[in-house]
C-alpha cells in the first residue's frame, strides 16, 4: 500500500507557549484503519488539525498525498481539503439547515448541480440509518443522530482520508458500536480512516486496525505504537 500521510519530526506550538506536539514522526498507508489514542490533553486534536490542514506545523514536514502540506499555496488548499473528510467532536452542523441540507452542503460548496445532489444525499441518509429524518433540523435530533449526520456530511464527497475526533464521546455504547461499524464499512471501500479516541474498549472492535498512542505530545516510539503493523502476519 502507498503512503498517504507522512510526518517527519513535526513540532507544533501555539503562540509562544510550549510545544503541544514534539518530534512526531509516522507514516499512514492508503486504505488502512488507525486509532489515535492518548489521555485528554495528549495532543490528539492538534495532530488531527495538522492532518486536515486546519493548522500548519511549527517545524518539521507534513506530507499529504505525496506533497509537502507546509508549502502548499493557499490556492491549492481547498482542493486538498476536499480529499479529506472530517468528523468534528462537536459535530459543527448548521442548526438552521435540515439533516438533508447539512449533508448536501459539501456538494453544493463544490459546485455540484442540484440535479446531482439528491441521489447521493438520499444514499447517505440511508447509509447512516436516517432515511426518515432528512427534514429534521439538528436541534431536534439526538446526539447519536447528529453524529451520524456529521459522518454522512464528512464522507459524501468520497474522501481519500477520513479523520474523526472522538466520534463516540457523546453517544451511548450501542451507538458507539454502530458508528464504528460505519467507519469500518467506509474503510472497506478504500478510505484511509483515522479515529482519535480515549475509549480503549473500542480498540479491538476493528481487528485489522493499527494503533498510535500520544503521550504529552509525543508518540509512544519514533514511528508510533502500532498494533498489527502493515506486513505483519
Amino acid at each position: 500500500m502507498a503512503n498517504i500521510v507522512q510526518f517527519e519530526n513535526v513540532g507544533l506550538r501555539y503562540g509562544t507557549g510550549p510545544e503541544t506536539l514534539s518530534d512526531v514522526s509516522f507514516t499512514l498507508q492508503s486504505g488502512a484503519f488507525y486509532f489515535l489514542t492518548g489521555a485528554s490533553g495528549a495532543g490528539k486534536t492538534s495532530l488531527l488539525k495538522l492532518l486536515y490542514l486546519a493548522q500548519r506545523p511549527s517545524r518539521g514536514i507534513v506530507r499529504l498525498f505525496g506533497e509537502d502540506a507546509g508549502t502548499l499555496p493557499r490556492t491549492r488548499l481547498p482542493g486538498f481539503r476536499r480529499r479529506i473528510g472530517v468528523v468534528f467532536q462537536d459535530f459543527r452542523l448548521v442548526p438552521h439547515l435540515s439533516a438533508y441540507d447539512n449533508i448536501a452542503l459539501p456538494l453544493r460548496v463544490a459546485g455540484v448541480s442540484e440535479s446531482d445532489v439528491e441521489a447521493p444525499v438520499r444514499e447517505m441518509l440511508a447509509w447512516v440509518g436516517l432515511t426518515d429524518r432528512g427534514r429534521a433540523k439538528p436541534p431536534t435530533l439526538s446526539g447519536g443522530e447528529q453524529q451520524r449526520v456529521a459522518i454522512a456530511r464528512a464522507v459524501i464527497g468520497r474522501p481519500e482520508v477520513l479523520v474523526a475526533d472522538e466520534p463516540t464521546g457523546n453517544v451511548d455504547p450501542d451507538m458507539a458500536e454502530r458508528l464504528l461499524h460505519l467507519f469500518d464499512s467506509l474503510n472497506r471501500l478504500g478510505t484511509t480512516v483515522i479515529v482519535a479516541t480515549h475509549d480503549f474498549h473500542l480498540l479491538n472492535r476493528i481487528p485489522n486496525a493499527h494503533m498510535m498512542r500520544l503521550e504529552k505530545g509525543r508518540l509512544g516510539d519514533p514511528m508510533g505504537t502500532l498494533r498489527n503493523p502493515p506486513g505483519a502476519a
